[in-house]
């Protein structure tokens, strides 16, 4: 598919998403708070193997001996080991920063609400919640906790963010927090991705099916601005991607069949790939009501 493009000249304003917390908890309110059962801790029936420990894991599951053995922190595993755990993966690569002038916000912007008001519901739930990010400008993870606390610095991570960073030219931007989920989320726990879903390698669909394995429930949002659902420019334009630093100068009207059509190509691709690993697959544009965008993902991942 060819790579997205934007008009030359949008901007975006991140003091839209200043009243973050405001905003969230009118949304959470919007949804069912009972968004699905609660988490269910505990050290299961069989032992199955170790990892190694990573940032936001049970301090309880660390093995103490194989410590003093391998100098080295592993934490225990169990077969039916079983969270339900809130893992919020968000897209802040450069082109997630655009807005066009139809955008209740950017595209960062509105995952930043979803990804807010999710966390607000899965707390209401009593589960813990933590927070990674593909790319981004001073994005900081926050690893898996609960309470008041956890929901504050995921807060204050999302405000911070700015969209930042090349998925075309760093292919590992994606990895990087794919590897760490893969290794530390447990069965039960829930994946929600929030992102554009272009410009990412060519393999990313596969990457993200391939979490769901061991009971994990994975739900992939695409959020896409209204000018790249129907391209609605007129005449001769230029465009320069975000990401790729690629500028075309085009007629809008010969080119947009096939840019709908490899958009929708793409779609069907990662809907395919998901859905046959079990994990699901969503389409939100910016201008949706993201109470509904919300409780569809609550829906997805019951």
């Amino acid at each position: 598919m060819a790579r997205k493009a934007h008009a030359l000249g949008a901007t975006f304003d991140w003091s839209d998403i200043a009243s973050l917390r405001i905003r969230s908890r009118l949304v959470a309110e919007g949804v069912y708070a009972g968004a699905h059962r609660s988490a269910r801790r505990g050290s299961g029936i069989e032992f199955g193997g170790h990892r190694e420990y990573v940032p936001g894991d049970d301090l309880r599951w660390i093995d103490r001996r194989a410590l003093l053995r391998h100098g080295r922190l592993l934490v225990r595993q169990f077969e039916t080991e079983t969270d339900r755990a809130l893992r919020l993966v968000v897209d802040a690569s450069a082109s997630m920063g655009y807005r066009g002038t139809r955008a209740r916000d950017t595209k960062l912007g509105y995952a930043a609400l979803l990804a807010a008001a999710l966390a607000r519901i899965a707390l209401a739930s009593g589960d813990p919640i933590g927070l990674s990010y593909f790319g981004g400008d001073r994005a900081r993870p926050v690893g898996v906790s609960g309470g008041r606390e956890a929901f504050d610095r995921i807060l204050g991570s999302l405000e911070d963010a700015g969209a930042g960073g090349d998925a075309v030219r760093d292919a590992s931007l994606v990895d990087r927090s794919l590897g760490v989920l893969a290794r530390a989320a447990r069965r039960g726990a829930v994946i929600v991705v929030l992102s554009d879903l272009i410009d990412l390698p060519p393999e990313s669909a596969e990457r993200f099916a391939a979490i769901a394995a061991r009971g994990r429930s994975v739900v992939v949002a695409q959020i896409l601005d209204p000018d790249e659902i129907d391209l609605p420019f007129d005449g001769t334009v230029r465009l320069r991607s975000l990401e790729g630093d690629v500028v075309v100068e085009t007629d809008t009207a010969a080119t947009r069949e096939q840019y709908l059509a490899s958009l929708a190509e793409l779609e069907a691709r990662y809907r395919d790939v998901l859905n046959a690993r079990g994990a699901r697959f969503l389409r939100a544009s910016t201008r949706d009501d993201p109470v509904a965008v919300v409780r569809a993902i609550v829906t997805a991942v019951r």
